[in-house]
This record gives structure tokens, C-alpha cells and sequence, in this order.
């Protein structure tokens, strides 16, 4: 990374660029100023599902600074803040990306079942109050996705969902990773690998709904997809130089876990787009996996001979919600805990297994947790979620076999293209900007180094320059 030297202070060229950037945006959106009929409320919307929606909308959005809790409090004291601002920083750049271009590669009007056409909706153009079924000659395709809530409520809805994916991902990279470095990637990454399987999954015109392969809330999209990144970014930076798995503040674990649990329901609960049966049948299966699952977590570790723990809690309730989010809607409240505890009895293992720390340092353990809840969820999707499709689809459905042979085929194909698409963008990233931090940086801790911040007196070590940042993680 090369930087511009005024008046004896070091200023990345990369955050020129990124200014210059949005400096752009700004101006390209000025050409934007067609809102006439676009926030008028006519057509075939319903009141009720409006106000549904936009409730769930701020629970997602909730969501991502939970976790920055739930993250921040695991790591130690001093990379707290770095680890909190590298989710809570994603609200900032998806939500200007999303407008700009990104709904349109996600929702646009369908391009060989795998991407939309980023030039529609550019900078939200004709994206207002309008059902999306009652566009006039402007029609979407994702018009018979969602029929009685407006265009723009939609994409704010799935603007949250691409906002929280590639912060899940920061876990497992935790205290090692350079900031500009993971800008870079992250918005890599939203553009490569979440926008393609957003389309392909919740597109009405994407390859896997042409599979009959179903995707209530995020398991594949969200979860799956993270975890699978995760575990490519573990093994690409490699490990820690010293790990201290002591956590900063189990209090914010508890009250990250606690946003997130409540923010799951309009994760959920809002992936019905209405204010229906669906929507309640999520907000039960929801809750009752969560709980489910953190019960399970506890016993389990009480089995192995451990004392209950807030963090066991707090880990358990996060796998009961990634497990029940692939088929939220679509199954019922006994089978909702079935599903939690199978996955949570899976996830448990997995994070315990001591093969895998040895090889791999998954700092905050996001493919155990997160990887395997989704692909498991989503292969369990395959299997339960057959009778509700099945009554639904009029009797144009693939056999009980295909159903489940399709998730399957489809989970690897996600597991191929998410994995080596992200080994990809970590070495192009790293290429353009290293990702890993110097040995000096990651001793001192990435609060002071990267941000000049401490959270409670962290450390009071002399702070490396802005020139060390870049160097290599062997020690100054």
C-alpha cells in the first residue's frame, strides 16, 4: 500500500480512493431525481404487511451491531473495539454498495439464472412505494416474489440480509487481520459471492428454485456461505502468533446473543414478506430452536464435564437460530426441535474437536458454528420441507428423493464456488493490500494499531508507526 506524505502525516492512497469513490456515487445519484409516484402508496399494497415489514427491516438491521457485541466480548481486551467496528463498519459501505448497484446484481431482471443485470435499479432508480407486480411497462421479474409490499421496503429488507453475511465471516479472522485489507474483501466479496447466490436463491428466475431448491431465510445465502468464507480466510491467514482463548467481556457476549435472538425474528419472521401464517409459524420455530439449542449446548458441555456457562449459552442459542433459519416457515414447532438439537449435537462436536484447532485458527469458531448450521440446515430443508412444498406446488413437484438429492448437489456446488471464490479474493486482496497485520501490530493489539483506540486501558505499549503496518507478520 503506498501513501501520500503532507505535511509530514502518512495518508493511504486507499482511502483517497475510497473517498474519491463515494465522492462519485454522490454525484452519479444527482442524475437520480425522478421520485414523482414513486412514494405515493397507491396499487395493491396492504397496510398491515407494510408495518410487519419495516419492523422486521430494523430487527435485521439490529442485528449486525449485536453481533459486533457477540464478537467483540470474545476476543481479548485488546482488539475488543477493532473486532466490533469490523461488523458494525459493513452497515456503512453494503448499504451505499446495495444502492448503487448491488440490488440490481442480486434482484435485477434475471441473466443466465445466476445474476441479475446490475443497471437495473441503479442507484435505486424506480425503486419507491410501487408494488412490484403493478410496475406498469417497468415490470421486474421479482415482481411475483412479493406482491403486497413496496419495491423499495424489499430492498431495504434484503439490503440488511447482505449487510450481516460478510460480517459473520470476521470471526474467524479475528486479531489478525489489517482493516483497509478486509474493507477491500468485504466488498469483494458481497459483489462475487453474496449477490450470485442471493440471485440463484431467492430470484424467481435462479438456478436453484428452478431446482426446487428452497432457502427460507438465509441458510445458504447467509450462513452457509459465511462459514464456508470463514474457513477459507482460517486457512489463508493462517494462525495467531499467541492465543489467548480468555474472552474481553462475557457481558457483551450475553447481550450480543440477546439482540441477535430478538433481531432473528424479523429474520425470520419478515422472510415471509407478509404479516401471515408463515410470518408466525417462523416467529415459533424460531424461538423454540433458539431455546432448544441452548439448552442442548449446556447439557452437552456439562456432559463433558464442564460448568454452565453464559458463553455456552449464548454460543448454543446462535446455533438454534442458524439451524432453523433455512426452513423457518416451513416446518413445525416439534420438528423446530428436532432439527436444533441434531445441529446443535453436530455444531457441539465440531467446535470441540481438537483436530480442527490444531490445524486451523477459526478464532471465534465461525465454520463449526455457522458453516455447518447452514449446510446442515439446509440439507434437513431437503428432507422437511418436502410435505409443505408438495401441497403448495398443485402437484408440479419433483419426487421426495430428487427434493433432497437436489439440496444436496446444490450444497456442494455452494461449498465449491464459496470456497475457492473466497481463497481467490483473499490472495487477490492480499495482493492489492496485505490482509495480515505485522507481528508487532497483532501484539500490540489491532485497537491501538489499526484504530488508536483502547477499550479500558488495553494495553499502554508504544504504538508501531503507520509504515509498520504493512509490514510482514514475522516480528519487528
Amino acid at each position: 500500500m503506498r501513501f501520500l506524505t503532507i505535511k509530514g502525516r502518512h495518508i493511504s492512497l486507499g482511502w483517497i480512493l475510497i473517498l474519491a469513490m463515494i465522492v462519485v456515487a454522490g454525484i452519479a445519484g444527482l442524475d437520480t431525481n425522478g421520485y414523482e409516484n414513486l412514494f405515493s402508496l397507491e396499487g395493491s399494497n396492504l397496510m398491515a404487511n407494510i408495518a410487519w415489514m419495516i419492523t422486521a427491516t430494523i430487527f435485521v438491521l439490529m442485528m449486525t451491531p449485536g453481533l459486533s457485541f457477540f464478537y467483540g466480548g470474545m476476543v481479548r481486551r485488546k482488539n475488543v473495539i477493532s473486532t466490533m467496528l469490523q461488523s458494525f463498519i459493513v452497515m456503512g459501505f453494503v448499504s451505499v454498495l446495495w444502492i448503487v448497484f448491488g440490488f440490481g446484481l442480486a434482484f435485477g431482471n434475471d441473466i443466465g439464472h445466476i445474476i441479475g443485470n446490475p443497471a437495473d435499479f441503479f442507484m435505486f432508480k424506480g425503486v419507491g412505494d410501487l408494488n412490484v407486480t403493478t410496475r406498469g411497462n417497468d415490470i421486474s421479474q421479482i415482481g411475483i416474489a412479493t406482491t403486497t409490499i413496496p419495491l423499495a421496503l424489499f430492498a431495504l429488507f434484503q439490503m440488511k440480509f447482505a449487510i450481516i453475511t460478510p460480517s459473520l465471516i470476521t470471526g474467524a479472522f479475528a486479531e489478525r487481520v489489517h482493516f483497509t485489507g478486509y474493507l477491500l474483501f468485504m466488498m469483494l466479496w458481497t459483489v462475487l459471492v453474496y449477490c450470485p447466490l442471493a440471485h440463484c436463491t431467492w430470484h424467481p428466475e435462479g438456478l436453484f428454485g428452478m431446482l426446487h431448491v428452497h432457502d427460507y431465510a438465509g441458510g445458504i445465502v447467509v450462513h452457509a456461505a459465511s462459514g464456508i468464507a470463514a474457513l477459507a480466510g482460517a486457512i489463508f491467514l493462517g494462525k495467531r502468533k499467541d492465543v489467548d482463548n480468555k474472552p474481553a467481556n462475557v457481558p457483551f457476549v450475553l447481550l450480543g446473543a440477546a439482540l441477535l435472538w430478538l433481531g432473528w425474528f424479523g429474520f425470520n419472521g419478515g422472510s415471509s414478506l407478509a404479516a401471515d401464517g408463515i410470518a408466525i409459524s417462523a416467529f415459533l420455530n424460531t424461538n423454540t430452536a433458539a431455546a432448544t439449542a441452548m439448552i442442548t449446548w449446556i447439557a452437552l458441555d456439562a456432559v463433558r464435564g464442564h460448568k454452565p456457562s453464559a458463553m455456552g449459552a449464548a454460543i448454543g442459542a446462535v446455533v438454534g437460530l442458524v439451524a432453523i433459519t433455512p426452513m423457518a416457515g416451513w416446518v413445525t414447532a416439534g420438528q423446530s426441535i428436532f432439527i436444533a438439537l441434531f445441529i446443535t449435537l453436530c455444531c457441539h462436536t465440531a467446535v470441540n474437536f481438537k483436530g480442527y484447532s490444531k490445524v486451523l485458527d477459526d478464532a471465534l469458531d465461525v465454520f463449526p458454528t455457522h458453516g455447518i448450521g447452514g449446510i446442515l440446515g439446509t440439507l434437513l430443508t431437503g428432507i422437511f420441507a418436502y410435505d409443505f412444498f408438495a401441497a403448495s406446488e398443485n402437484g408440479d413437484m419433483i419426487s421426495r428423493s430428487e427434493f433432497f438429492f437436489n439440496h444436496i448437489i446444490v450444497m456442494v456446488g455452494v461449498f465449491i464456488y464459496t470456497f475457492g471464490m473466497s481463497l481467490a479474493l483473499y490472495w487477490i486482496t492480499d495482493k492489492i493490500i496485505p490482509m495480515r497485520v505485522s507481528g508487532w501490530n497483532e501484539k500490540v493489539g489491532l485497537d491501538a494499531s489499526q484504530h488508536g483506540e483502547e477499550y479500558d486501558n488495553a494495553t499502554k505499549s508504544e504504538l508501531p508507526t503507520s509504515s509498520d503496518w504493512f509490514h510482514p507478520t514475522e516480528d519487528n
